[in-house]
């Protein structure tokens, strides 16, 4: 049986009450600076010999773990008064302490190839969640470049053991479309000998390539392969932008009810989906590329098809799309989505779980789900999020955009780890007194 995260574990036992009217949200949100980059930005200011600066850094509970994680290579930060971090790079030794990393899927899966190329022992856990995410798929290939990798059930859940050093660069066609997977070999391919290549099914976000090109490292890109070569990473100034996994939650409730604008976002490549996906639905969606600003706003939603060509793109939206499906009129077909199962919960029964809550008709599929629009509106709720973040605020959008009434979530506490002002931000947009309880 999998856990959730309100098994064993107290601090995300919090609930969250919405008295909602329907009356979705209105204005301008300031998003937090986006996680996955902030993760990368972290680790490159770590990597990188001499001082580099991060600005905008997501203040989540993931990416602080992935931060406390590098310190224990000697890595110094500093945080100044304009909020700027200030970090002090080069590894200098092996880490000291076992490196926790909370409930961060992207923190472990990306700490992982920086060990392998360390030379020593690292030891990466995590909550009792993330002790139960597939390891396999970077554990298999990193000791294919040479790492020795332990790790309970043959190899394949964490706590992972890694010895590091003497890689050897490889070829490794993925069997998943995965960025984290991905990023770990290019961050494990930098100290190896010889370049390495990662070959996707599918090519998804490019936050570490575009990244690693900024810091002076030599990226290679040929569609769904990429290659890099080992060097040194160059101390810089990262600028972290606002998170679009994060406006999604935004956008879909303008979408069902409201208006809302959102400056400042990532719209780099693989980070758009949901917004083409709400187009189609008939939302109103403008983007400006050159600010990152993006507005959307409310129209009569239609059903849609959204399959597995689609999915990498927008693998962490589908939650709150769903919600944006369970407004429509119709009915919507998510195909090609197995890799839902393997997230902070199994994303695909947590999610019908929470809209057959809020009295949507939904059902699960292997590999996605079937959702039958009531757009008429939703009944007010009971939801257990089942510890999960994304789960937890799609289900508040459902709330204030589609209900009459008072909806709870319990497990609000997950929340924390990326977005921690989301209760502030949503009383803020909608006017709703949405509170939180122990």
């Amino acid at each position: 049986m999998q856990l959730s995260r309100n098994e064993g574990s107290t601090m995300h036992q919090s609930t969250l009450s919405v008295p909602a009217t329907g009356g979705g949200v209105k204005g301008t949100v300031a998003v937090p600076g986006d996680k996955s980059v902030s993760h990368r930005a972290l680790i490159l200011a770590a990597l990188a010999p001499g001082r580099s600066t991060i600005t905008g850094l997501s203040r989540g509970e993931d990416p602080t773990h992935t931060r406390g994680a590098l310190a224990q290579f000697g890595v110094e930060f500093a945080d100044e008064a304009d909020g700027t971090v200030t970090v002090d790079g080069g590894l200098r030794h092996e880490a000291a302490d076992v490196l926790d990393c909370g409930n961060a899927g992207t923190g472990i899966r990306l700490l992982a190839g920086v060990c392998a190329g360390v030379e020593g022992l690292s030891v990466l856990t995590g909550d009792e969640y993330l002790r139960q995410r597939p390891m396999g798929r970077v554990a298999d290939p990193l000791r294919q470049m040479g790492a020795r990798v332990e790790a309970r059930e043959g190899g394949r859940l964490a706590p992972l053991v890694i010895h590091g050093g003497n890689l050897n660069g490889i070829t490794y066609h993925s069997p998943t479309a995965s960025a984290q997977v991905k990023s770990c070999l290019l961050l494990a391919g930098l100290a190896a000998s010889g370049s390495t290549t990662v070959v996707e099914p599918a090519p998804t976000r490019r936050h570490t390539e575009e990244m690693l090109t900024a810091a002076g490292v030599r990226v290679d890109v040929d569609g769904a392969a990429v290659t890099v070569h080992p060097g040194p990473v160059a101390p810089m100034a990262h600028t972290v932008p606002g998170d679009p996994s994060q406006s999604a939650f935004w956008a879909v409730a303008a979408a069902l009810a409201g208006c809302v604008e959102m400056p400042g976002l990532y719209l780099g490549y693989g980070r758009k989906g949901y917004l083409h996906v709400l187009r189609r639905m008939g939302a109103a969606v403008e983007m400006e590329e050159s600010t990152g600003t993006v507005r959307v706003s409310a129209a009569g939603l239609r059903a849609v098809e959204i399959t597995g060509n689609e999915v990498p793109g927008i693998v962490d939206e589908i939650p709150v799309l769903a919600v944006a499906a369970a407004g429509a009129k119709g009915t919507t077909v998510i195909s090609g989505a197995e890799e839902l199962r393997f997230k902070e919960s199994d994303r695909v029964s947590s999610t019908v779980a929470m809209l057959r809550a809020f009295g949507v008709q939904a059902e699960e599929r292997p590999d996605g789900m079937v959702i039958h629009g009531r757009p008429d509106g939703f009944t007010p709720a009971a939801v257990d999020s089942a510890g999960d973040h994304r789960i937890a605020m799609a289900a508040a959008v459902a709330a204030v955009a589609r209900t009459s009434g008072t909806s709870t979530i319990t497990g609000w506490g997950s929340v924390a780890t990326s977005y921690p002002d989301f209760v502030a931000d949503l009383r803020t947009a909608s006017g709703v007194t949405a509170t939180v309880s122990a």
